[in-house]
């Protein structure tokens, strides 16, 4: 019982900080999180910042299943080093993207509560789904290309026309998926081939596709010249429970990027 008490006093102090950091009641709010940073449990933080938005907020979380796929950097490392034999193994044991069920745990114990909440929703993309639990869930997942990771058919443009914040819990801007939404609005932006494991009519199968090429090797620059030259009260910076964290809108934090990276990427033919 003494762990349950701690959870409650934990979470109402924490419910405390998020407000005061800025989360707005009956919004909607974009979370990336690191539970070491944090120090508490995955499911007394999101029962606090459902609390916090309360009834008429909804709740995102990026969902990835990098793992079904073996054009991931995900794959790339478990392989490296493995004969063709032990990589073929690998690729034949990849099980299929299922939107039930697919763990998303590789993006972060927050992320894998939320999705298994009851009453929470998954956008269908076989590698870069999101989950939300809130009234607006299904109009922000909804239409989720499967040829579209993160660009005008995902949840991250749903997001950015709703006004959404970005929660960045113990992590920093290199973890800023909203980011990626710039990248397809810039003016012919490299596209590269994806391959991942689906399954179609009840067998698995492997799908390839063509999308722009992400890249986030260069986010945490990105962020860092955001929010120095933020002079509109677009980032937030406080601390949550142990974590040092920040509340941006995500709006501001796409439009910025649709600049810098045009100005900070070299151009391609």
């Amino acid at each position: 019982m003494r762990g349950v008490a701690h959870d409650l006093i934990t979470g109402g102090r924490v419910a405390a900080q998020l407000s005061e950091l800025g989360v707005e009641r009956g919004g909607v709010l974009l979370v990336h999180a690191s539970m070491r940073a944090v120090g508490m449990a995955a499911e007394a933080m999101a029962g606090a910042l459902r609390e916090v938005l309360g009834p008429d907020g909804t709740l995102v979380v990026p969902a990835f299943t990098m793992e079904n796929s073996d054009t991931s950097r995900h794959y790339l490392d478990r392989v490296r080093g493995l004969d063709e034999q032990a990589r073929a193994a690998v690729r034949a044991a990849i099980p299929p993207f299922d939107r039930a069920t697919s763990s998303a745990a590789a993006v972060g114990r927050f992320a894998e509560s939320v999705r298994l909440t009851p009453g929470a929703l998954r956008s269908g993309h076989p590698q870069t789904s999101f989950a939300a639990l809130g009234p607006a869930a299904g109009s922000l997942l909804a239409g989720h290309r499967p040829d579209c990771h993160l660009g005008e058919d995902s949840p991250l443009a749903r997001l950015y026309e709703a006004d959404a914040l970005i929660l960045l819990l113990g992590t920093g801007y290199d973890t800023c998926t909203a980011f990626h939404l710039a990248e397809y609005r810039l003016p012919s932006p490299p596209r590269r081939r994806y391959r991942c494991v689906v399954a179609a009519s009840g067998r698995r199968r492997w799908w390839e596709y063509e999308d722009v090429a992400l890249d986030d090797g260069d986010f945490a620059a990105l962020g860092h010249d955001f929010e120095r030259l933020d002079t509109a009260g677009a980032v937030r910076r406080g601390q949550v429970a142990s974590a040092p964290s920040r509340l941006i809108r995500l709006r501001s934090a796409v439009d910025f990027a649709t600049v810098w990276l045009r100005d900070h990427r070299p151009a391609r033919n």
